[in-house]
């Protein structure tokens, strides 16, 4: 069966010309003017992606992106006009999947699609089930939780999941294309910007001095979970 994408954008164009690129690659397309059609359908139809304008009348795309949420982990891909640093934190704070700035390539954009598609829907993701702790952490890939000093913290899944994969394999240093390969399961066009945002989410919650572990720059290289 193709899969499903929602194209969720205000401007008529945009969408077509989204779905025309799609549709020759094989997939089915369902358009959607505005966040509040897009997650009514969402209610009733469940697809294997969204791409997700930011900058609409009426509910934007970030609220769309909360609401897409409540309802389950379907994909997301932001697209927007905008490239600034705080619209692309914001979006995968939200938990965005991907972030594409128009105008774009058409082939970037479907590679992104297939890549984000094949990573959601794959089997071999990295340690996503089961429990484990390090000194006053603990990740739960089954509830996709995590709890630091005792405390339940809100993160959204991505983040979860390179926290995951770091911590286990704790001292190893991850190259930023290896962490993008590894947890988008993609290469991300030199994006290598996304690795650092997430890293950087991490480190502010995290932020105590007696962790007993860290997430720590190699400079050069990428990052490690050093223990201590």
């Amino acid at each position: 069966m193709n899969k499903k994408i929602f194209v969720i954008d205000d401007d008529e164009n945009i969408r077509e010309l989204i779905s025309l690129y799609l549709v020759k690659e094989g997939y089915v397309v369902e358009q959607y003017e505005s966040g509040e059609k897009g997650v009514q359908a969402l209610k009733t139809s469940t697809p294997d992606l969204i791409m997700l304008d930011i900058m609409m009348p009426g509910m934007d795309g970030y609220d769309t992106l909360k609401e897409i949420r409540k309802l389950g982990k379907t994909p997301v891909i932001m697209v927007t006009a905008k490239d600034e640093t705080f619209d692309k934190v914001l979006g995968l704070e939200l938990g965005a999947d991907d972030y594409i700035v128009k105008p774009f390539e058409p082939k970037e954009m479907t590679a992104r699609v297939k890549a984000v598609i094949r990573r959601f829907l794959s089997n071999d993701k990295p340690d996503t089930e089961g429990i484990v702790s390090v000194a006053n952490l603990t990740i739960n890939m089954i509830d996709y939780n995590v709890t630091y000093f005792d405390t339940v913290l809100e993160l959204p899944p991505k983040e979860i999941e390179l926290l995951n994969y770091l911590v286990n394999n704790p001292n190893r240093v991850f190259t930023r294309e290896q962490l993008l390969d590894r947890i988008w399961g993609y290469d991300f066009f030199g994006e290598t910007r996304t690795v650092d945002v997430h890293i950087k989410r991490l480190r502010e919650k995290f932020e105590r001095e007696n962790n007993g572990w860290e997430i720590k720059t190699v400079w050069g290289v990428g990052y490690k979970f050093k223990l201590d």
